[in-house]
């Protein structure tokens, strides 16, 4: 570091004679410096106010130039120094720079910008206010057809930048796509599919653009889905796939550029990704899954491909991978399954194509991504549905299953999702065997904690099976009610001022409910209910005003 501190000061004294080769040599210690300890040596930097002297330096004529550029891109790698780039004056001279024909200069000048603006308000405001993004959109745009490795090299040098430009920040997005971006991209993908980096580079600015309103339009006027289509077939390693993925799922959730690819069930890229579903590449297994799941984004849509036999595509596509279970196809034809069950029509429809005993195939999954799409399809399917409800209900085996996942604290998501199966599968069935396989499974406990979740509509969705249990065996329940300490639940939901008014009003209903049990009566008496609902009856919602009249009434009556 000493040698570091000599070579400051010799370039302090250097810049301003412009001796060439003592600042050239000058620079090559700060090089070396940087590379040994950034962190180090960009302090050092900093602190002997060299970065004020580079402005003199950066010279388009100048053959130090490259070299002061690349000091600056590597000392911006570290956070704390690209304030202090951007107060040294730095981005007017670089962005000059852009308009140099030298590639080098050109190549170490967008690395510089680009970390400088990496999670930098200063950087990006500075550079959007010198024009740069401007000169270096006009430079890939004219790059863009050259396959030369040095100018793959630069093009994902400048990509990189306008990544780091414009990541998180929608303005400067919207900037981007104003300047006709979105095209050049979509160009650079087809051109240079060969060469990961810069696909890659252009995958993360995708993804970046692709979340905006106005993209979607730009998107849409591309052949982007046919490229990135055509990439995925190309691609070896899983999670380049998932990339490409990440970027067609904003596209599809749009509309217009969904429905262009789509349309009407007709389109080739959808035609194409349903011959991947039979193939025996887990890779295209996956890539078909995931766009039938994006695809079945509005009941238009689901309608017509559970009309045209999709869903004995994933159930075939899911019974090879019961045995040798890839997680990731699972996972993917399980949400598609889950999409597609989504509208009234097609419940039934897939139910009797054999969905629900296709699905209970994967029970055993001990994957929390699996478990948790699989609930969620059983879930949908049975909405409205009495029959598979009363079915599934009875289903020992998987009652005992839910119950388990109902106590996955890991799994946040898996232990919602199987609450609210088993309180579908009491709604939907208003069974009384149903209610009984839900006792002798222990499932009465798990809804009597859901009815306290901070979500409202799963403390709806308990209540109203709390209140079915209640209303068809209370005498088999009555031991399992008593020892959750519903009453005390109740009790709770009904003097918290933030409870919703269906809240309030199913709570009383669940109250009247239990009055024919003598210990949970006793418990209802013990804590003063009566002040509580008398309260209510001026309630401005008036369905829970009059409940709170007959449960008051109940409460008189029987006290």
């Amino acid at each position: 570091m000493d040698n570091l501190s000599d070579a400051l000061e010799k370039l302090k004294i250097a810049s301003t004679d412009s001796a060439t080769d003592s600042v050239e040599s000058c620079l090559d210690c700060l090089l070396k410096a940087l590379a040994n300890n950034s962190t180090e040596a960009s302090m050092k930097i900093h602190e002997m106010g060299v970065l004020p002297l580079f402005p003199t330096l950066l010279h388009p004529q100048s053959s130090c130039t490259p070299k002061v550029a690349n000091i600056i891109a590597e000392v911006a790698k570290n956070e704390f120094m690209r304030s202090p780039c951007v107060e040294a004056g730095l981005i007017p001279p670089l962005v000059q720079l852009l308009n140099s024909t030298d590639q080098e200069v050109l190549l170490q000048t967008g690395r510089a910008l680009g970390n400088i603006c990496y999670d930098s308000h200063e950087g990006r405001s500075a550079v959007d206010l010198a024009g740069g993004a401007q000169i270096v959109a006009e430079h890939i745009k004219s790059l863009s057809q050259n396959t030369e490795p040095a100018n793959e090299k630069l093009l994902t040098v400048f990509c990189g930048m306008l990544m780091n430009y414009s990541n998180d920040n929608d303005s400067l997005q919207a900037q981007l796509i104003s300047m006709g971006v979105i095209p050049t991209l979509v160009r650079l993908l087809g051109i240079h599919s060969h060469n990961t980096a810069l696909t890659e580079m252009c995958l993360i600015a995708f993804g970046n653009l692709a979340e905006l309103e106005s993209s979607k339009e730009q998107f849409a006027s591309t052949n982007i889905a046919e490229e990135l289509v055509h990439l995925f077939q190309k691609q070896m390693e899983h999670e380049k796939k998932e990339m490409i993925f990440e970027v067609l799922a904003p596209l599809a959730e749009n509309d217009e550029s969904m429905q262009k690819l789509f349309e009407g069930g007709k389109g080739s890229v959808f035609q194409r990704v349903l011959s991947w579903v039979p193939s025996h590449n887990h890779q295209l297994q996956l890539a078909g899954a995931l766009a039938i799941a994006n695809f079945a984004r509005n009941d238009g849509n689901c309608i017509h491909m559970v009309d045209t036999g999709i869903v004995q595509k994933l159930l075939e596509l899911l019974d090879r991978h019961v045995e040798e279970g890839n997680v990731t196809v699972q996972h993917a034809a399980l949400s598609a399954l889950r999409n597609l069950a989504i509208p009234v029509v097609n419940k039934s429809k897939m139910l009797s194509a054999g969905v629900a005993d296709v699905v209970l195939k994967f029970l055993q999954s001990e994957m929390p991504p699996v478990q948790f799409k699989l609930l969620g399809t059983l879930r949908m399917l049975i909405d409205t549905q009495a029959e598979a409800a009363d079915h599934l209900g009875t289903n020992g085996k998987l009652v005992e299953r839910l119950v388990e996942w109902c106590e996955a604290k890991d799994h946040a998501g898996v232990m919602g999702e199987s609450n609210r199966l088993l309180s579908a599968l009491i709604r939907h069935s208003k069974s009384k065997e149903v209610v009984r396989t839900v006792i002798q499974g222990g499932g009465v406990k798990h809804l009597v904690t859901m009815a306290t979740s901070e979500h409202m509509i799963m403390q709806n969705e308990a209540l109203v099976a709390l209140g079915l249990i209640a209303a068809l065996d209370l005498v088999a329940a009555e031991k399992d009610l008593v020892g959750a300490g519903l009453v005390s639940v109740l009790h709770k939901l009904l003097s918290d001022e933030r409870s919703a008014p269906e809240i309030k009003y199913n709570s009383m209903i669940l109250i009247c409910a239990v009055m024919g049990s003598e210990p949970l009566h006793k418990e209802v008496q013990s804590l003063a209910f009566i002040n509580i609902v008398s309260k209510l009856r001026a309630h401005e919602n008036k369905t829970v005003s009059h409940q709170a009249s007959l449960t008051e009434q109940r409460l008189t009556a029987q006290s």
